[in-house]
């Protein structure tokens, strides 16, 4: 079921529910619009697909955002954040997207660069992407209002574009600017304005102060984050990074009326109470009072929630105008539909264990939620990790669809090639096995963004009628083939994990694990232990060989990797584009396969192939590989059509893997193929 309203300040807050054992579901809410959705599936797949069709696909991620990203607030200086950089490369790392967080700024104001701190960054940047690196920066949608000369405020407040109050001569001096906007404090240095992102004008002029911009700093995608919004100090005596020696103090005090202080007390509300004082629905954001839209006609109450979702639509379209290529933007504040235009990271972590296992669950339910491209800071935000932490923390985030290490201001550092050897290495090995099977999850997106499926799913949503799958969140599935298990406990030396019914073949060793009617297993884990990945009987998927950066990689050949079902049978799917321009499904630019297996045969079927010959079309297939096959095969031909009688090709078997070399054979992504076996 979907209750849809935007008069929900957090899910399951002011829109608040509880079961009961009637069984019946009762919802709460302050207000607004409800529209009322039933999904009845019938499988929990079917739910999303059709829940996503409501409020909107997924987007089709760029290639390059699939690669690992690191990122920190605190780098301080451009020293700091080339040795970020040269320590992943020592360590061969892949690595496809740096990051640059609040503090490379000009007091932490957007759309400016401390040139003393970080002299020649966009040189730097430059630099990097002329290496196949992509740049994402942060962008906070609060504006310093009371700077002189500081353009982009000026520039928005020109189409009066900031959240303003409804009655500004009723508002003290200080809490508004000269046109009655609503001030707050972030993190520059003085007040700020807040773009009303529900205005036409707003829109455009962001959009405006972003692609003129990229001109003074590059960038190739856009993280936007305090878009709650969020606002330090409300209805306090000061803001906490108020300077203490800068008196009189100021914070933003929103008046004793029903919108700020409803009958209904909800939860958010009633977590946060104090004895000195109950909290408000204002704390830690604006007033409920304030108006938004063309006319005016919003009230913050009403569209609170909207914030986040009506500013990520015109910062992507900025990104992909600005860049002329498919972005990618980031936003911490989502509502169902933002997967149209966002991904999602799951917020301030700590670097602890129990941080590391939630993030799995995060990362589920995000899935669900229609915003699959999703992952939380590897290694932990607050606090200093350990090495222990972060070379496990690596090793599942590798598997998050959105693949960042972050953390703050103050810890130390924790790239992944700053934490010595053991971390290092780990970390390359781990990040390799991510870049073979990248072109599989493309082709899981690729499926989301035009069927609306989840890329990362729980073992539930392929097998419903397992209970003991059900239950299971230390496990997950990209799609339906890939059962991967982290490893998520200090000093663990034995890992439990659970086979749903079916063949399940260990991704590394090819080793076969049969499960009857699903089973619980351990094996035991050291230092030098990696997450278990099995692929599920029964499935088809493309790899590739990795690189440094993704630029290189899909430059490599294609593997197709098959294992076989209990009746020797097994299907899945291929997609191929640039990786880069903006709507290739809808311009044709792309390639679509379908790959089956059955009657000791492999036939690649092209649904949709590219009108012309572009480069990225030229990556071949180079080998196939087989698992599950009893007999011994004593040979295997290719044939490229019904009256082709084949060719002989070279092939090894071991036990029950058979591997077919098909290099020789200049085998496009574009060509339908069969491949045969006898035994």
């Amino acid at each position: 079921m979907l209750i849809r309203t935007c008069n929900a300040f957090q899910p399951c807050t002011l829109s608040e529910y509880a079961f009961s054992s009637l069984p019946s579901l009762t919802f709460r809410t302050i207000g607004g619009i409800l529209d009322f959705y039933l999904f009845l599936g019938p499988t929990p797949e079917n739910v999303i697909q059709q829940y996503t069709k409501v409020i909107g696909r997924p987007s089709m991620p760029p290639y390059w955002s699939l690669g690992f990203q690191l990122c920190r607030y605190g780098y301080n200086n451009i020293t700091n954040l080339m040795d970020a950089v040269q320590s992943t490369a020592k360590y061969d790392i892949p690595h496809d997207v740096q990051y640059v967080d609040i503090d490379h700024m000009d007091t932490q104001k957007i759309f400016t660069v401390d040139d003393e701190r970080f002299p020649d960054l966009n040189n730097y940047f430059e630099q990097l992407r002329d290496k196949g690196m992509r740049i994402i920066y942060i962008l906070d949608p609060c504006l310093i209002a009371n700077e002189t000369d500081y353009t982009p405020y000026e520039k928005l407040k020109a189409v009066d574009g900031y959240i303003k109050w409804k009655n500004p001569d009723d508002v003290d001096e200080a809490s508004k600017d000269d046109m009655g906007a609503m001030l707050g404090y972030v993190w520059p240095r003085g007040k700020t304005a807040f773009p009303d992102f529900m205005k036409t004008k707003t829109q455009e002029e962001w959009k405006t102060l972003i692609k003129e911009y990229r001109n003074t700093l590059v960038f190739d995608g856009l993280w936007i984050d305090m878009n709650e919004p969020a606002n330090f100090g409300t209805n306090e005596e000061r803001p906490w990074n108020w300077p203490e020696d800068e008196k009189p103090y100021w914070s933003l005090k929103c008046p004793k009326d029903s919108l700020e202080d409803p009958p209904y007390r909800t939860k958010v509300c009633s977590k946060w109470d104090t004895k000195d004082k109950p909290a408000r629905l204002s704390d830690k954001t604006i007033c409920m009072g304030g108006v938004q839209g063309d006319k005016g006609q919003y009230r913050h109450y009403d569209v609170h929630s909207l914030f986040g979702w009506s500013q990520s639509k015109p910062t992507l379209e900025a990104a992909q105008e600005a860049t002329g290529e498919r972005s990618v933007v980031i936003s911490r504040s989502t509502f169902p539909g933002s997967g149209q235009y966002a991904g999602h990271w799951l917020g301030d972590n700590v670097s602890q264990w129990k941080d590391m296992h939630r993030s799995i669950i995060g990362m589920l339910e995000f899935n669900m939620f229609g915003i699959p491209y999703i992952g939380a800071d590897i290694c932990g935000f607050f606090k200093d990790t350990t090495p222990e932490l972060c070379k496990r923390w690596m090793q599942l985030g590798a598997f998050y669809t959105f693949s960042r290490n972050h953390n703050t201001l103050g810890a130390k550092p924790q790239g992944p090639g700053q934490l010595g050897d053991d971390v290092g290495n780990a970390s390359r090995d781990i990040m390799r096995v991510r870049y073979k099977l990248l072109p599989y999850l493309y082709f899981l997106f690729s499926e989301a963004h035009q069927h609306g499926s989840t890329v990362v799913r729980p073992l539930h949503h392929e097998f419903p009628t397992d209970q003991t799958a059900l239950s299971v969140d230390r496990q997950f599935l990209w799609g339906s083939c890939l059962l991967i298990s982290p490893i998520l406990e200090q000093g663990q030396t034995e890992l439990a994990y659970y086979l749903p019914k079916g063949k399940w073949f260990n991704y590394f060793t090819h080793a076969l694990e049969e499960s009857t009617i699903g089973i619980q297993k351990k094996v035991p884990v050291d230092a030098e232990s990696m997450p278990l990945l099995h692929l599920r009987g029964g499935c088809v998927i493309v790899e590739q060989a990795y690189a440094n950066n993704t630029h290189f990689s899909r430059q490599k050949p294609l593997t197709i990797l098959a294992a076989l079902d209990t009746d020797k049978k097994a299907s899945g799917g291929f997609f191929w584009d640039d990786g880069a321009s903006i709507d290739p499904i809808g311009s044709g630019n792309y390639t679509n396969a379908k790959i089956s297996v059955a009657n000791k045969s492999l036939n690649l079927t092209v649904q949709h192939k590219p009108p012309g010959d572009a480069p990225w079309t030229r990556v071949n297939f180079d080998k196939l590989v087989v698992l599950g096959i009893d007999d011994t095969v004593m040979s295997v031909r290719l044939r490229e059509s019904l009256n082709h009688h084949g060719e002989d090709l070279k092939f090894t078997q071991d036990g029950q893997v058979l591997q077919v070399e098909l290099g020789e054979k200049g085998i496009t992504q574009y060509d339908t193929f069969e491949v045969l076996w006898s035994i």
